[in-house]
Formats: structure tokens, sequence, C-alpha cells
């Protein structure tokens, strides 16, 4: 995949319409502070395009990254921020769950897990909203440059045994750094947008 244009078009609140684009969305989710902004920005050939919240966990917007033009990346905000309060909370889950559940468009969802840690509540959550809607979520591996190469593996099973998921669900480790990774998931939304079908 050859990065040429990139834009950010769209950028939904809480009361915003979700867009109804033209071309495929691949969605983007993890809570804060997993790196989210880093991954996109490195995808998209970008130092700063995608940029973090001055207050983790306030952000309450849907980005939406035009692609080519031939494609969308989807910035979900970023989950489990402490400080952020119940209302908040509350009004971030509904907006995401409106997105999966609306979307016409969107062809996967990639979930980032820091590969350090076991998945949380909250990641166990975004993982059972993902699939209640009909998606088989594609898990992102964050950080993949602070553990040792021959750990890997065994943090790999870590998170899927986290989330509760089958063994043939993709897990890509990834690291913002090295870029590792970054060719696995360009080949996978490829194979996505080939398939021109949700991946039900």
């Amino acid at each position: 995949m050859v990065i040429k244009h990139v834009n950010l078009e769209t950028v939904c609140g809480i009361t915003s319409k979700i867009p109804d684009n033209p071309y495929p969305e691949f969605a983007f989710a993890g809570k804060s502070n997993v790196g989210k902004s880093s991954l996109i920005n490195g995808l998209m050939n970008r130092k700063s395009l995608a940029r973090t919240s001055s207050q983790p966990g306030k952000t309450q917007t849907i980005n939406y990254y035009n692609i080519n033009g031939e494609l969308y990346f989807v910035d979900l905000p970023g989950y489990g921020y402490a400080s952020a309060g119940k209302e908040v909370k509350a009004q971030w889950g509904k907006m995401v769950e409106r997105y999966l559940r609306i979307s016409r468009q969107l062809k996967a969802v990639l979930l980032l897990i820091d590969i350090r840690h076991e998945p949380s509540a909250n990641d166990r959550q975004m993982y059972d909203w993902i699939t209640a809607q009909g998606y088989r979520p594609v898990i992102i591996a964050t950080k993949a440059d602070k553990i040792n190469r021959s750990q890997i593996q065994k943090h790999i099973k870590m998170i899927k045994a986290g989330l509760r998921a089958s063994e043939n669900t993709a897990v890509i480790p990834y690291s913002a750094l090295s870029k590792q990774g970054r060719e696995e998931i360009y080949t996978l939304l490829e194979g996505f947008m080939e398939k021109n079908e949700l991946p039900i």
C-alpha cells in the first residue's frame, strides 16, 4: 500500500450524524495512551496528523482520514482514562456503539492492546462490542519494541486469553519506533478491500 494523499475529512461529535462515506472504512479503537495516534500516523506516513488530546479521555470525536481517495482510517476516541467521568464514558460508549452499528462501509476494526500487559476490563468490553456487531476484531499489539522478541509469542497468547478470543484471531505486533508490523497491517487492509465484503 502506497500512501500518496491524506487529509482529515470529517470530525464527528456526540450529536453529529455518522457520514455515509463512499469508500471502505477501517476503524481504530484502543484505550488512552495505547499508541493509537502513533500507529495511525505511522500507517499514513505522517508525523503528527493524528494528534493526541492534551486531556486524555476527554476527546469525544470520531475522526475520518481520507487515504488516497480510496479508503478511510476512522480514529475512534480513546477509552479507559481513569479521570473521565461516568457521563463522559457513557457518551463515548453510545457514540462508538452507534458508529459500529450504523456504518455501511466499515470493513474491519483494529483493536489496539499494549503487548506488555493483560487486556483490561475496558479492552474486553470493547472486544465484546465489536464482536456483537458481527465483526472479527484484528488485534494490534502495540509497543512491541518494549519487550524482548523471544517474549512476543508468549504475550500474544496472554492477550488472546485475556480477551477470550479464538486461536485464529489475528494479532499483529507493532512498534511505532521500528515500524515493525506495518507491512502486515497494509497487507491485511488490502485483503479486506479486495474481498469487498464485511468480515462477518
